[in-house]
């Protein structure tokens, strides 16, 4: 006998989901899923009524995501990026590593007043191996989507010469003889 959909356990699916799951209410956690708790080395308990910005690296990088991807979220409703996100206890708390996050916004109008998130944990394939700045780190996430510099400074509210300037900077981190090479080495970490 095969089981119809309204037998399925929209619970227990979103517990046990492979990606990590998270219902948000003005940038704080409702709810989240096993493979959160599990990426970040926390129990759910400590999630949940908790901001994003206990994720990130620094209250600077969480600020500016959220002044980032709000007009992205008001215009699309969607919004994708790899990032470098915190691991907030356990063995390796602390620990920096990169992250695929996806979200929705379920009111375009108001993007942050709730949505439905999801991380890929990166690290396997992508760790984080340079000492970056929170700017170098968002810099290097729109170098690895193919952004041009005046494209990264127009979506960073930067100049594209500034962009530059932190291309340099990567560059000399890892000593890359170009910009191929140096998006090549990001990819890898």
């Amino acid at each position: 006998m095969t089981a119809s959909v309204h037998d399925i356990d929209y619970r227990l699916a979103f517990d046990l989901a492979p990606i990590g799951m998270v219902l948000s209410r003005n940038r704080t956690m409702v709810d989240c899923n096993q493979r959160v708790c599990e990426m970040f080395g926390v129990p759910r308990e400590q999630l949940i009524g908790q901001t994003f910005q206990l994720l990130y690296p620094s209250a600077d990088e969480y600020e500016r995501t959220g002044q980032r991807i709000t007009p992205i979220l008001n215009a699309k409703g969607v919004y994708a990026d790899d990032r470098v996100m915190k691991r907030v206890d356990g063995r390796f708390k602390g620990e920096t590593f990169w992250c695929h996050v996806t979200g929705r916004a379920l009111n375009r109008d108001a993007p942050h007043e709730a949505g439905i998130w999801t991380f890929e944990d990166l690290s396997a394939r992508k760790p984080v191996k340079a000492e970056l700045t929170a700017r170098e780190r968002e810099v290097a996430a729109h170098l690895m989507d193919g952004l041009t510099s005046k494209e990264i400074g127009k979506s960073l509210g930067i100049s594209h010469r500034t962009v530059e300037i932190y291309r340099v900077k990567l560059m000399r981190k890892y000593q890359a003889s170009g910009a191929a090479d140096l998006i090549q080495k990001l990819m890898r970490g």
